[in-house]
């Protein structure tokens, strides 16, 4: 069974600090949940709420519907699988998956069929008696997934666990972590600061900082229309200007920055502070001048990355703009010191003001 997660005008204070600002949301029962955001955003300290191991300065946690007020951890349909893991040494596979339940009292033997029906699970079908030394960094990952799943949890926590992996085994371990939640429908709650999987794994983002949500939305929504600055430079890479917005029409408008006037797409709550945003990819560097949205630029530097090419390119302020190609394995034909013009559709970028200043995370 999994369980709806609803957190309602939620605050965490440490001292005259606030780690996290009045933060309401509904996960649903069965989703696949990801908090992104850097180190300090308050991301951490949801979970620790949500699993009990911190209790909120005001508002109200539900799990299925129920006030978890006064729950100890150990009285939650929650399960949490810590960064560093925290598997015994000393016990073989299927005991630190069955530590759980022989902690309730079940018989040795329903223990060990239990076990090994999650090591099936977890595709580790032949790794029951194995001493936990002698496991991948992967398949122990895996084992910390079984032993969470063995207390038959409505909610899984799931701390930055791949955060120890190497880069191919973490993007095998998404896959594998989607699959078993899938296949479970447990509510995973996932936190990460790696946009990489929090965008690969989840039905929804919230993007965090400064202890208050940016934005709640499904990964391509988080990626395409980012609420704000924030979330359009910290998911993803984008180009930015400074300047100001000189005219509105129709839901775009017209932006002056130091090297010329650009139109683009409006996004909510314009302000003093915003910026104009286009991703490398939606940057196309042309021999000849646009219409629109075009500026004279020089070829820095050449990225190659295996499957895109990143050009850098300098205008006649200073600004680097980057344009990002993709690897079509043919030989690329620009060159260092080529006089280009980069060029964007009025679509493609988004006028944007900041993030929800730092002042407003601090408790008064």
């Amino acid at each position: 069974m999994s369980a709806s997660v609803e957190l309602q005008d939620v605050c965490a204070d440490f001292g005259n600090f606030r780690a996290v600002d009045n933060v309401s949301l509904k996960i649903e029962a069965g989703e696949f949940f990801s908090f992104l955001g850097p180190s300090g955003c308050g991301k951490t300290t949801i979970l620790r709420m949500v699993s009990g191991f911190v209790s909120p300065s005001s508002g109200v946690i539900r799990i299925g519907g129920k006030d978890m007020k006064d729950q100890r951890p150990n009285q939650r349909p929650t399960a949490l699988i810590f960064q560093n893991l925290a598997l015994f040494p000393l016990m073989p596979v299927w005991e630190n998956i069955a530590f759980g339940l022989e902690a309730r009292g079940v018989d040795k033997k329903i223990r060990r069929s239990r076990a090994e029906e999650l090591l099936a699970l977890v595709d580790l079908p032949n790794a029951a008696d194995k001493a936990v030394s002698h496991l991948s960094g992967g398949q122990k990952q895996r084992v910390a997934i079984a032993r969470a799943l063995a207390v038959e949890p409505s909610v899984m926590l799931l701390d930055e666990p791949l955060s120890a992996l190497d880069l191919k085994l973490r993007q095998h371990m998404r896959a594998e972590l989607r699959a078993i939640q899938k296949r479970t429908n447990v509510t995973f709650i996932y936190i990460t600061h790696d946009q990489g999987e929090a965008l690969a794994m989840s039905d929804r983002v919230g993007v965090m900082s400064h202890g208050k949500l940016q934005q709640v939305a499904r990964p391509r929504e988080i990626y395409d229309r980012p609420a704000n600055g924030f979330v359009a430079s910290f998911v993803g890479e984008s180009n930015i200007f400074k300047g100001e917005l000189v005219t509105v029409n129709a839901g775009q408008g017209n932006f002056k920055t130091d090297t010329g006037i650009f139109t683009a797409r409006l996004g909510p709550n314009l302000d003093a502070s915003a910026k104009l945003y286009v991703r490398p990819e939606h940057v196309t560097l042309t021999n000849a001048p646009a219409e629109a949205n075009a500026v004279s630029v020089e070829v820095t530097d050449i990225a190659f990355e295996g499957n895109f090419i990143s050009i850098l390119t300098r205008d006649g302020s200073g600004r680097t703009i980057v344009s990002e190609m993709r690897n079509e394995g043919q030989g690329l034909e620009i060159e260092r010191g080529a006089k280009l013009f980069a060029a964007f559709d009025a679509d493609r970028a988004v006028i944007l003001s900041d993030e929800i200043p730092a002042s407003l995370g601090q408790a008064t």
